[in-house]
């Protein structure tokens, strides 16, 4: 089903129409001079649904008789509108009206003005209850109060996490922008909800370090899917403990990364390449250590103990020239390391404790796991003794 939302404020009301006409451009083959945006884009979107949305002052009156809905209903409403006082029951003989001239189920929801955060949460909540999961859902933000697209923004991505709806785009006739031919431009601001997608991938990565979470926003954004693909395919190895094949495939993508110049992934790219420069510092240990440190600061203590204990491994290896991969000769050489540096038994309790969620035996490192703080000392400590310049 696809539902329209649209905004219905109190304007700067004329006797006549409530709003100023205007002839609002939708595209080349499309225009309509109406006062109220939201009827145009019924028009053109031609939704399943509409829902009208106003607080208990909005121009309902002004709205409905200029549609043709019965005098006396509208009568109630004015001396309603006036008072601030509309309530659910005088919106249902207009919008039953409406909705039989337009040929499409109208609802009206009412909301309050949104003046504190309790309000501003109701709203999300009241528009929540009327939408259904699987919806496709346009916003139109031309009118109401002037805070209330920002809010719809918000509501729009509310909607599509707790509701399960998809928002397909939001609509803004910016009336102040209008052509000295007399055409008033239809924005689609779209692009808005994209820029939160963003945002949220950032925010997604800095909790727990996958990458992967860019790949679907590149390619939306004119990246190459093939490529955009490989940032996806390096955050798998990588989460997987295969820090060798990941290097490999962002070794390939990373130049396509920084030089990619997408309406939002030129804005974002900068900070991503930053954020997966690991791969270019040193050999295998080295980006075994960074991948410690990063998870580590992420909070993600198992990751940070594996990959702590590899590189270990990995740096004994090195100074014997023996392949790291090769799990005999891996285990020699830890176990002449170990010898040398015995606090990475520590490390190797600990991980072992984190990956089976088993105390240890010994009570220094049971205490240890048993306080986030404790815990973030003793891996700080370790990597400073276990990897000395």
């Amino acid at each position: 089903m696809n539902t329209l939302i649209s905004f219905l404020g109190k304007g700067q009301p004329d006797q006549q129409t409530g709003y100023r006409t205007a002839n609002y451009r939708f595209d080349a083959g499309f225009s309509r001079a109406v006062p109220f945006f939201g009827l145009a884009l019924t028009e053109y979107l031609k939704p399943d649904r509409l829902v009208l949305v106003g607080t208990a002052g909005s121009m309902w009156d002004v709205f409905f008789h200029r549609e043709g809905v019965d005098d006396e209903a509208v009568l109630e409403l004015m001396a309603a509108v006036e008072g601030g006082t509309v309530d659910q029951s005088l919106l249902q003989l207009p919008q039953r009206q409406l909705g039989e001239r337009l040929g499409v189920p109208v609802d009206c929801l009412l909301i309050p003005y949104a003046r504190d955060p309790a309000q501003q949460a109701e709203i999300l909540r009241l528009l929540a209850a009327v939408v259904h999961p699987g919806e496709k859902l346009c916003i139109d933000v031309t009118h109401g109060f002037r805070h209330l697209p920002m809010l719809a923004l918000v509501a729009a991505r509310y909607l599509a996490r707790v509701g399960g709806v998809k928002v397909e785009e939001l609509y803004y006739g910016a009336l102040e922008m209008t052509t000295p031919e007399g055409e008033t431009p239809v924005l689609r601001l779209g692009g808005l909800l994209a820029m939160l997608d963003w945002v949220d991938a950032l925010a997604s990565y800095d909790k727990d370090g996958d990458y992967g979470v860019f790949s679907p926003l590149l390619a939306a954004d004119g990246m190459e899917k093939g490529r955009a693909d490989l940032l996806a395919r390096a955050a798998y190895f990588e989460r997987t403990s295969n820090p060798v094949k990941a290097r490999e495939k962002l070794t390939d993508v990373f130049r396509t990364v920084e030089a990619h110049r997408g309406a939002l992934g030129g804005l974002f790219g900068p900070t991503l390449a930053k954020r997966i420069s690991w791969f270019r510092r040193g050999k295998r240990d080295d980006w075994e250590l960074s991948l410690a440190d990063a998870y580590r600061e992420r909070g993600d203590y198992l990751r940070a103990a594996t990959f702590m204990y590899e590189a270990f491994i990995t740096r004994a290896c090195n100074k014997s020239s023996h392949d790291p991969t090769d799990f005999k000769t891996r285990k020699d050489d830890y176990d002449i390391a170990r010898a040398q540096q015995p606090e990475v038994a520590k490390l190797e309790y600990l991980r072992n404790s984190l990956a089976h969620g088993v105390r240890p035996r010994a009570d220094q490192e049971a205490r240890t796991l048993d306080d986030e703080g404790r815990l973030q000392t003793a891996l700080k400590s370790l990597r400073n003794k276990l990897f000395k310049p």
